[in-house]
C-alpha cells in the first residue's frame, strides 16, 4: 500500500520549463541550442563575482541576518530610489530572500489564507498557480489576449470579489514580453483599493524594456499600501544560480513576509549577498548597454523565428518570444516541441504549461534570446531545417 500525497501536489505538476532542458540535455554531445529555460549563456559580472570571492575569502560563510544583509539592504532601497522615485526602509520595508522565486512563495503565505482567491493572468509564468494551491487559496486566471497581449476591462473586474485577497502582475512579462502600461496599472490599482486586494508585483525583468516603460505599481497614487513588490538578482545580473532575490512591502507586511521567509529558508546565501550589494551599485551605464544588448538579441530573434515560418508576438520586454506554430501542421504543442528538440536540435517550451486550460496554448511553444550571437546563428542555421505546410 503507497502512501498518500497531498491533495495539494496532487493539483499540479511538475515544472514543464525544466522538465523541457532535461530533455534537450538527455540528447547528450549532438549540436543543438537550448532556449526553452531562462538563463544567459554568457558571464556574470566580473566586479560581482569578484565581490562574492572577497566575501567568501574574508570568511562571510556564516548566517546572515534572516532578512537579509545590511549592505545588500541598503543597496536594494538605493536602486530603488534611483530607478522609481521612492526609498523603501532598509530595516523595516525590505526582505532579501532565496530567488524570486521563494520570495512569490514567501509573500503568498504571508498575506493568503485557504479559501481565499488569488487572481492570475494567463498565460502566466508556470509558478503562480502552484502557488496560490500551496497557500490553501484558489487560483482565477484572467486571460491576456493577443496579439498584444490586453486584458478585458469587464473579465478583470468580474474577477474581483469579497473572496479575492491577492493578484499577481509580472511586468515585463514571462512568457509574452507584455509591459503593463499606465492605463492598465491604474485600472488594476483601482481594483485592488476598490477591494482591499494586495498585488504581488514580479519586476525581475525591469530593466529589459524594449517599448513602452517599465512602471512600478506600488509608485501610483495609493498603491503602495497594497503592493508587495519582487525582483532579484538572477536576470538583471546573469546570474540565475545565485538565487537572490527580495520583496518591499510596508512594514506590517513585510513583518509577515519576514516570519514566513525565515522558516522557509532562514536566508540567502551570505557571501553572495556581499556580491549582489556590489551589483546594485553598477551604474546607469550598465543597465543602459544591459537594454542595448537585449533589444539586439530580441531583433535578431524575432528575425530568426520569422525566417523560420513562425508567427512572432514580438515582445517590448523580459527575454522571451511567444510564438504560434499552426503554419507547421503539427497536433499539439507538446508534439512540436519534442520534434524540435529531436529532430531540429532546439529546445522550447510547449504554450499549453502557461495556460490554466492547456487547448488555449496548443498552437504555441516560447523561445529565449538570452544568448551569445553565436549561440543564437546556430538556432538559425537549425531551425532554418524546419518546413511550414
Amino acid at each position: 500500500m503507497s502512501v498518500r500525497i497531498s491533495q495539494k501536489a496532487g493539483m499540479f505538476s511538475e515544472s514543464v520549463i525544466r522538465e523541457m532542458t532535461r530533455i534537450f540535455l538527455a540528447r547528450g554531445d549532438k549540436p543543438g541550442v537550448n532556449l526553452a529555460q531562462g538563463f544567459p549563456d554568457f558571464p556574470a559580472p566580473a566586479a560581482m563575482k569578484e565581490a562574492a570571492s572577497r566575501a567568501i575569502h574574508a570568511d562571510i560563510n556564516q548566517y546572515a541576518i534572516t532578512w537579509g544583509s545590511k549592505s545588500l539592504r541598503n543597496a536594494i532601497a538605493e536602486k530603488v530610489a534611483k530607478f522609481s522615485g521612492f526609498y523603501p526602509d532598509p530595516e523595516r520595508e525590505i526582505t532579501v530572500a532565496c530567488g524570486a522565486t521563494e520570495a512569490m512563495m514567501a509573500a503568498m503565505l504571508a498575506v493568503v489564507d485557504p479559501g481565499d482567491e488569488v487572481i492570475v493572468f494567463e498565460p502566466f509564468y508556470e509558478n503562480y498557480g502552484p502557488d496560490a494551491i500551496l497557500s490553501g487559496a484558489q487560483p482565477r486566471f484572467v486571460t491576456l489576449h493577443e496579439p498584444d497581449w490586453h486584458f478585458d476591462e469587464a473579465e478583470l473586474s468580474a474577477a474581483f470579489n469579497n473572496k479575492t485577497r491577492a493578484i499577481i502582475i509580472n511586468t515585463p512579462n514571462n512568457p509574452t514580453g507584455k509591459v503593463f502600461n499606465r492605463a492598465e496599472l491604474e485600472f488594476i490599482g483601482a481594483l485592488c483599493q476598490k477591494w482591499n486586494v494586495v498585488a504581488i508585483t514580479d519586476e525581475i525583468y525591469e530593466h529589459m524594456v524594449y517599448e513602452g516603460e517599465h512602471i512600478s505599481l506600488a509608485t501610483l497614487p495609493g498603491m503602495y499600501e497594497h503592493t508587495i513588490t519582487i525582483s532579484g538578482l538572477s536576470k538583471t545580473y546573469s546570474a540565475t544560480g545565485w538565487r537572490i532575490g527580495w520583496l518591499i512591502a510596508p512594514p506590517h507586511i513585510s513583518a509577515a513576509i519576514r516570519k514566513v521567509h525565515d522558516f522557509l529558508t532562514v536566508g540567502a546565501a551570505a557571501p553572495l549577498q556581499e556580491g549582489a550589494a556590489t551589483a546594485l551599485a553598477f551604474p546607469d551605464s550598465y543597465y543602459h548597454d544591459l537594454q542595448k544588448m537585449y533589444l539586439e538579441k530580441r531583433n535578431k530573434m524575432v528575425g530568426i523565428l520569422e525566417k523560420a515560418g513562425f508567427e512572432v508576438y514580438k515582445p517590448n520586454g523580459a527575454y522571451y518570444i511567444m510564438t504560434d506554430i499552426s503554419r507547421f501542421g503539427f497536433p499539439d504543442d507538446m508534439t512540436f516541441a519534442r520534434y524540435l528538440v529531436d529532430k531540429i536540435g532546439v529546445g522550447s517550451v510547449p504554450g499549453s504549461s502557461f495556460y490554466r486550460h492547456p487547448e488555449f496554448g496548443k498552437s504555441k511553444v516560447r523561445f529565449t534570446f538570452c544568448k551569445k550571437p553565436e549561440t543564437l546563428d546556430l538556432a538559425a542555421e537549425l531551425l532554418s531545417k524546419l518546413q511550414p505546410r
